[in-house]
């Protein structure tokens, strides 16, 4: 620890000549940490062409290939890359993407594949060209290629981004232009994942007119809001409050009567004709639309609302004390005095607490739903290794983790045999060469290929050696659960 501080403490005025020394030497070792990081980055990227070159054709008739990267650039086993994707710890899809850039480097963008290869350019920048570069033919993205390897050293991302952008409109000017009236059509209204306070984006796209009424009607509701709330909450708090009002028809328009000044004409000292010419924006049957809004009943009324659907996952101890963490699935972990905030004075359905511990088994291939329900809720998420745990539970298929045999066993469908599945996991299992084996309640052996062993349970995915693997699957057989307090990687490839 002395050592420790001694070397932290400022060089002495005496020794000023050395302390720029050892200055000089730190932004040397600043260079040579990027550069490295760079060539770490290149690695990575030689690794994925070399593996879809080893993967370059298909092993039988059902083995599908796939071409994540533009034209001109070799296509893959689909199913191999969910193993380089373990062996990397990420997703799938993120190793698709890395895959994909890589191939577009090294078969149509050459020499900035050189550039990078040298270190001496940020990969990213090259990856991201790569991107946008690939909806190009093989003899277009040339032109991209040479304006972005002479820039791509000593200039910022931004201006060689900008500069791979005006190559490609170049390129393909009327690709471009189909692409532009293509994006009118690509409206949405999109939600994030919940931050770790429990609120969210809502992102869309719309018309110009639509967002500027939106716009204006956010701001009149907040100008409403802050007659009460003004003392407590800014002007952006006011806006984010007034949206989640447009989603509530009904009060929203008691709101907006209830704070609108039916006098102001006559205050004005103007002269109020009571046959006064309807106004262009109102419609023929206005009067007959609200009037049939009056008469609606209140049951009615709240059905304006529209109609939605959240899995809300509590604990008794966390109803009875009203603290703790409630789980929405699509939404993520939220502080439970915020189920208010999210469900108002929604119609609620409690569905009892399911006993895990017991054994719901059935002769059928298929699974009834409460099998599906206890297995969801053991499982808590799709059982993929490295798989964010975002899945719904009607967003996957619940997949048998040893194969259905109809001439076999009874009772082969139960949680003792089943696993969430997103559908594109579930056709790697199936097809690619992967094994699972249940080990336990929510605990999700897997096997790889090439011999890559994994245990996905309710802490994460993690690596195993061979020899655990092995002792895992055995033991299950038995009914025995096996945990390892450390795990050693001793993995060696088959073969």
């Amino acid at each position: 620890m002395d050592s420790l501080l001694l070397s932290q403490q400022p060089p002495q005025a005496a020794g000023e000549a050395s302390g720029k020394e050892s200055q000089g030497q730190l932004l040397a070792r600043a260079s040579e940490a990027l550069r490295a990081r760079r060539l770490g980055e290149v690695a990575e990227l030689a690794i994925a062409i070399e593996w879809s070159i080893v993967h370059g054709h298909p092993r039988d008739d059902r083995d599908p290939m796939v071409t994540p990267a533009g034209d001109g650039a070799p296509s893959l086993r689909e199913h191999a890359i969910p193993e380089l994707a373990m062996a990397r710890e990420t997703h799938p899809a993120t190793t698709r993407a890395l895959i994909a850039d890589a191939l577009d480097l090294a078969h149509r963008l050459p020499l900035t594949w050189a550039v990078v290869q040298a270190g001496e350019c940020e990969p990213w920048v090259a990856r991201k060209v790569a991107v946008l570069s690939r909806a190009l033919l093989a003899d277009q993205v040339r032109r991209v290629d040479k304006a972005v390897a002479k820039s791509i050293v000593g200039h910022a991302p931004s201006t060689v981004l900008e500069i791979a952008r005006a190559k490609v409109i170049e390129a393909d000017p009327e690709t471009h232009r189909a692409e532009r009236e293509r994006s009118r059509h690509e409206r949405y209204v999109r939600l994030s994942r919940a931050d770790v306070y429990g609120y969210r984006h809502i992102i869309a796209r719309v018309t110009a007119g639509d967002a500027a009424w939106i716009d204006a009607m956010v701001d009149r509701v907040a100008d409403i809001l802050s007659l009460t709330h003004g003392h407590d909450h800014n002007h952006d708090e006011l806006r984010s409050l007034a949206l989640g009002w447009l989603a509530r028809p009904v009060e929203l328009l008691k709101l907006l009567i209830d704070h609108t000044d039916r006098d102001t004409e006559a205050d004005a000292g103007a002269t109020v004709e009571p046959t006064a010419a309807r106004p262009a924006w109102a419609s023929d049957d206005l009067a007959e639309t609200l009037g049939r809004f009056c008469d609606l009943p209140t049951q009615r009324l709240r059905a304006l609302r529209g109609r939605g659907r959240l899995f809300v996952h509590l604990t008794d101890t966390t109803l009875h004390t009203r603290t703790g963490v409630a789980r929405i699935e699509g939404v993520g972990p939220i502080d439970v005095n915020q189920l208010h905030e999210v469900l108002g004075d929604a119609d609620v359905t409690v569905t009892p607490v399911l006993d895990l511990r017991e054994r719901r088994r059935v002769d059928a291939y298929e699974h009834p739903e409460n099998v599906k329900d206890h297995v969801w809720t053991q499982t808590g998420g799709d059982c993929f290794p490295y798989t964010p745990r975002t899945a719904t539970r009607d967003g996957v298929d619940f997949d048998h983790a040893t194969p259905y045999d109809d001439t076999g066993p009874p009772g082969q469908t139960g949680p003792h045999n089943s696993g969430p599945l997103r559908r594109s996991h579930h056709r790697t299992k199936t097809f690619g060469g992967y094994t699972t084996r249940i080990t336990g309640p929510g605990r999700h052996l897997w096997r790889t290929p090439n011999g890559l062993a994994y245990l996905v349970d309710h802490t994460g995915t993690t690596r195993l050696t061979i020899h655990q693997a092995e002792v895992m699957s055995a033991a299950a057989e038995d009914g025995v659960e096996i945990y390892f307090t450390k795990v050693q990687l001793d993995y060696q490839p088959s073969g």
